[in-house]
């Protein structure tokens, strides 16, 4: 089992680990370290259980609030999911009209036939 050392509040505390967590207690160690030094940046050097004591605290008092708000999200989502879909509101397409259509169709013809005159040999 692989031993680390770790730092909090200023003081080296050796961990024995499982094979392969080591990062993993580095970075838990980091979170409690921090939460040490604020305590002594605030209180001043106390014990070091007491130290150790209110860093934990401080710990669980953050992972506590994170469950609560874990827990409103996952109520909230399971609300959502529950909840009916809406119903899908009809779409409408604009129809061009027929009459438009094939006045179109006639300026078109109009249009092509004026150009094929001008293009013809004796317009020249």
């Amino acid at each position: 089992m692989p031993e680390v050392t770790i730092e909090i509040g200023g003081r080296a505390f050796e961990v024995a680990c499982a094979p392969g967590e080591e990062s993993y207690l580095m970075s838990a160690a980091a979170m409690l370290d921090e939460e040490a030094r604020e305590l002594a940046a605030q209180i001043g050097r106390i014990p070091e259980a007491r130290m150790l004591l209110m860093a934990g605290l401080m710990l669980a008092d953050k992972t506590m609030g994170l469950r609560n708000r874990l827990a409103q999200a996952e109520a909230e989502l399971a609300r959502l999911r529950a909840a009916p879909a809406p119903e899908a509101a009809p779409v409408e397409v604009p129809v061009v009209p027929e009459a438009i259509i094939d006045t179109l169709a006639e300026i078109a013809a109009r249009a092509e036939a004026l150009a094929a005159t001008l293009d013809a040999p004796e317009a020249r």
